[in-house]
């Protein structure tokens, strides 16, 4: 087979993950779109891997090593996304900029109002 078709996917799917990060804001598509970039360069490592033909296999090696660390990112992730549906009842990705703790400062000046002279 030649090298260029699974290269052509990987690149699709790299691209519809870009996509899907850039353009969505909801927290569990944008997990998926990582997942989807992260497939994509698991391809590209068992493809090249395939055309070199060495016998060491240390494409899929390193490929299996990346679908190790995808689903503990994707565990971390949907535990994430589970704490701010719980907090906020939407999993939108923008809600999460609110669970940012403040500045002490600008509470303090919020909260102490001039008095009026009258």
């Amino acid at each position: 087979m030649p090298l260029i078709l699974p290269l052509l996917l990987a690149v699709a799917l790299f691209c519809i993950g870009v996509y899907g990060v850039l353009a969505r804001r909801n927290a569990i598509t944008l997990l998926i779109s990582f997942e989807l970039m992260l497939n994509a360069v698991n391809l590209n490592l068992v493809a090249f891997d395939a055309w070199r033909l060495d016998g060491l296999a240390t494409g899929q090696t390193l490929a299996v090593f990346v679908i190790t660390l995808a689903a503990a990112e994707i565990g971390l992730g949907l535990a994430i996304v589970l704490l701010l549906f719980r907090g906020h009842g939407s999993v939108d990705a923008d809600a999460a900029r609110d669970l940012a703790e403040q500045d002490p400062s600008v509470e303090l000046d919020a909260a102490v109002e001039p008095e009026k002279a009258s």
